[in-house]
């Protein structure tokens, strides 16, 4: 379950650099429907804090996601 975690967590943290390469790249286009996308999958947008700290909320808040998930997943498998 670690292992798994350990890759939402990554998840968040590539999302989260895709991210912050797009608007170094377009900083003075802001395109509405890009910048919806990246607040729906990098929540820590919404604070409008530096990039490095984005990454790290980013992070945490994947490994949170992963955690719940990866619970549920092993609640609701079937027993074999």
């Amino acid at each position: 379950m670690k292992r798994r975690i350990t890759i939402w967590a990554g998840a968040g943290f590539l999302i989260a650099c895709c991210w912050v390469l797009y608007a170094f790249a377009t900083a003075p286009d802001y395109e509405i429907p890009m910048w919806t996308f990246a607040r729906i999958t990098c929540p820590a947008v919404l604070a409008g804090l530096y990039f490095y700290w984005v990454l790290l909320i980013n992070v945490v808040t994947y490994a949170i996601v992963g955690l719940i998930v990866e619970a549920l997943r092993r609640k609701w498998k079937p027993v074999r």
